[in-house]
């Protein structure tokens, strides 16, 4: 707690709070599902998932473990990767007339954020859209109760399933906005990496970028005490800055990128590398969960906003599409070399857990040591070499940084400040990297 990095700020917090849900981690711990739904008296639940799913054995060993534990379940399935608000109201219209006294969520960050859409929905009513900050949305609280909620990852990337936030593409605006609030947060989790086991690799090396980030982006945001205080504790989020909790976790969660992300992508048959990544994916989520990410999340929602002709091997989404991971990592060396100058010693210490080569290196070196380290990470699980790589010219720079520029919560939590043309130059410095 004596870091510098958390010193003191006047008017600013002087406190961190940290929540995360009851967490079951290990291979086969899936099977516990209906004996967990009944610790809990659930007697009818809605087992949220997507169409991919649906039908495979992932799905029919929970519904076999909820009725071994005499718990009924109905399926809705009626999701597709990056979802709309409009896919949140359809699950939260089968929330409706279902009669459910809890949800469980099987699938990736997709399914695990459409389920809490949903849930708040089925609480409150109503669009989504007003749920959503403003100038977006209305600001309106959310309020309890919310039905309980286990959710159970099926990707080792997103860690939804330990944050208090749903990521969600507003139709009308065709581009991710966060809703966050504590009641958000999941009440159990069930993390079993032999989910992951047939994942293709494309799968793989996204979810495993977002994991990365997840981790590089908390370890390296703005401290807690450098965000204003907020004196009435219902009013806290837990999007809060970096804090000595967090960065434990997140060191860790960098630490297995480093030496498991390329063995993972490129051997498919690595168990021991599944296994770590779920972990790190799931440390990450309690990581960011608790502190927020921030520009290499902001800027990536400009890039799925304003992509076109462009699809992903392995991924069944018609064009365009580019999984979140990736358009997370087009942007991540661009952004570290950006920010680094905010928090040198930050960036050259994360650099250490992600097996980045220092030596000789000075903290005016930090960005340049981080973004050769992600370069070198993407390079070796076969990612698009930036921007160009996915279909965006040098003439789209305005729109991107335009489009991004909206995601005022998560740029506010870099450590060091951007204007509009801060951001467009990071998106020039990202049309290639090597």
């Amino acid at each position: 707690m004596g870091c510098q990095y958390y010193d003191p700020c006047q008017s600013g917090a002087n406190t961190f709070t940290i929540a995360m849900p009851r967490l079951t981690f290990g291979r086969g711990c899936l099977a516990e599902i209906g004996q967990r739904a009944a610790n809990r008296g659930l007697k009818r639940v809605a087992l949220i998932t997507d169409n991919h799913l649906r039908s495979g054995p992932i799905i029919s060993a929970a519904i076999q473990s909820l009725s071994d534990a005499a718990v009924d379940c109905a399926v809705f399935s009626d999701l597709v990767i990056e979802p709309t608000d409009e896919c949140a109201e359809r699950a939260a219209s089968f929330l409706d007339k279902g009669k459910f006294d809890g949800v469980i969520s099987i699938g990736g960050g997709s399914v695990i954020d459409s389920a809490k859409a949903a849930l708040v929905l089925h609480r409150a009513g109503g669009k989504l859209l007003r749920f959503f900050a403003p100038p977006i949305g209305d600001g309106a609280a959310i309020e309890a109760p919310l039905l309980p909620h286990i959710a159970c990852p099926t990707t080792s990337g997103t860690g939804s399933e330990c944050t208090s936030m749903s990521v969600i593409r507003v139709a009308a605006h065709n581009t991710k906005f966060v809703v966050a609030s504590p009641l958000l947060l999941p009440d159990e989790a069930l993390v079993d990496p032999a989910c992951t086991d047939s994942l293709p690799a494309t799968a793989v090396a996204s979810t495993g970028y977002d994991l990365t980030c997840h981790a590089l982006e908390c370890f390296t945001a703005k401290a807690y005490t450098q965000h204003q205080k907020i004196d009435n504790t219902a009013q806290r989020q837990l999007i809060q800055g970096a804090n000595p909790w967090s960065e434990l976790i997140a060191s860790k969660a960098m630490q297995i990128a480093s030496e498991y992300l390329i063995r993972g992508v490129n051997d498919r048959s690595d168990t021991e590398a599944n296994d770590q990544l779920m972990w790190g994916a799931t440390l990450a989520g309690m990581a960011f969960g608790n502190t927020g990410t921030h520009m290499a999340h902001a800027l990536s929602y400009g890039i799925t906003h304003l992509m076109s002709d462009i699809t992903t091997p392995d991924y069944d989404v018609p064009s365009p599409f580019i999984p979140h991971g990736v358009s997370v990592m087009l942007m991540a060396p661009s952004v570290f070399r950006y920010t680094a100058a905010g928090a040198p010693q930050r960036h050259m210490e994360a650099a250490s857990f992600l097996g980045a080569d220092s030596k000789g290196a000075t903290p005016e070196d930090a960005g340049e040591v981080v973004a050769k380290r992600l370069v070198e990470l993407m390079r070796g699980s076969n990612a698009p070499n930036g921007l160009q790589a996915s279909g965006f010219k040098e003439s789209d720079t305005k729109s991107l940084a335009a489009s991004a520029f909206r995601q005022q919560r998560a740029i506010a939590n870099a450590p060091r400040e951007s204007n509009l043309q801060d951001v467009e130059n990071i998106f020039d410095a990202a049309r290639s990297y090597w």
